[in-house]
């Protein structure tokens, strides 16, 4: 190369990394991973499609038009409906310790033919005319199955298997499926707290929202429920996509994440979510979110109001 083109060569190289995307196509959906190398403010994001946001290491702030300065940390999740547009803060970014994050772009034809399914499984337990909504905009601490599913996404959007794309879709399908049920249990929570007592499930509920130290008795439940052991498991299962205890268990991590960011003490919190030992609490809600009690405070890095609904 002569000194003349080298020169040029040089005079065109970026100066500065600020950020990196690699994007991986599949079907009805994309996958990017972003490693953003510098501090910035007010990033510009938005996509036709559903997207849905994953943090993998550090963190960002959030603003949307229906909030300002939402800390997003990993383990959590930010969906946003088709032309949402979010900027995006990033404040700890270096070139050392980049902030990296996944999204996953997913169609709005696949989302709606989901959505009708999902609408069809709830519509006994959502409140006459009312119907999941993807299109609302969710931000909210997801479980470590949620975790599981999008390592398992990542990975197949990646390697080059030859069932691929049959793999990716499988990941999207369910995926879409937790976001969707999310959606519908915000719902009836919402219902439940207004008129705990409109059927056998909102009154169960109900009960077990107000009790949540109480261990759970499969008879008295039944008996709130007006239905026998039995057929109240079955209905209790297919409406809310788990059984009671485990119900029970995902409400006691999301109140215990939400005294957390009140700044409680984590041995008041063990008591008050049912943990007579604090080593089991901590045990169960690093086996939940994939974190420690003692980290989720230590994560907090501004001010948010956490979502009363898990993935």
């Amino acid at each position: 190369m002569s000194t003349e083109n080298s020169m040029i060569w040089q005079k065109r190289m970026p100066t500065q990394l600020v950020e990196n995307r690699v994007c991986f196509a599949g079907p009805h959906a994309e996958l990017s991973i972003y490693d953003t190398y510098e501090q910035a403010q007010k990033v510009s994001l938005k996509a036709d499609a559903l997207l849905y946001c994953g943090m993998v290491t550090g963190s960002k702030v959030m603003h949307t038009e229906f909030q300002k300065d939402i800390s997003f940390l990993p383990h959590e999740s930010f969906i946003l409906a088709p032309e949402q547009e979010v900027f995006i803060d990033f404040p700890e970014a270096q070139l050392e310790t980049p902030t990296t994050c996944l999204t996953v772009e997913i169609s709005k034809e696949r989302v709606a033919q989901i959505c009708d399914r999902m609408n069809d499984i709830l519509a006994q337990s959502l409140p006459a005319g009312t119907v999941i909504d993807p299109n609302q905009p969710l931000h909210t601490l997801h479980t470590q199955a949620t975790q599981q599913v999008l390592d398992r996404l990542t990975s197949d959007f990646i390697q080059n298997d030859p069932d691929r794309d049959l793999l990716v879709d499988f990941g999207v399908n369910e995926l879409v499926t937790r976001i969707l049920r999310h959606h519908g249990r915000d719902a009836l929570l919402h219902f439940t707290l207004n008129v705990p007592d409109a059927n056998g499930l909102t009154s169960v509920l109900h009960w077990i929202e107000q009790n949540l130290a109480l261990p759970l008795d499969a008879e008295k439940l039944a008996k709130i429920a007006c239905m026998s052991r039995s057929r109240f498991y079955d209905s209790f299962k297919r409406q809310m996509g788990c059984t009671p205890l485990e119900y029970q268990h995902q409400r006691r991590m999301n109140r215990a994440y939400q005294r957390l960011q009140e700044h409680c003490s984590v041995t008041e919190i063990s008591y008050e979510v049912g943990y007579v030992s604090l080593s089991h609490f901590s045990r169960r809600f690093h086996k939940h979110f994939g974190l420690s009690p003692k980290q989720v405070v230590a994560k907090q890095v501004a001010p948010k109001v956490v979502d009363s609904k898990l993935m």
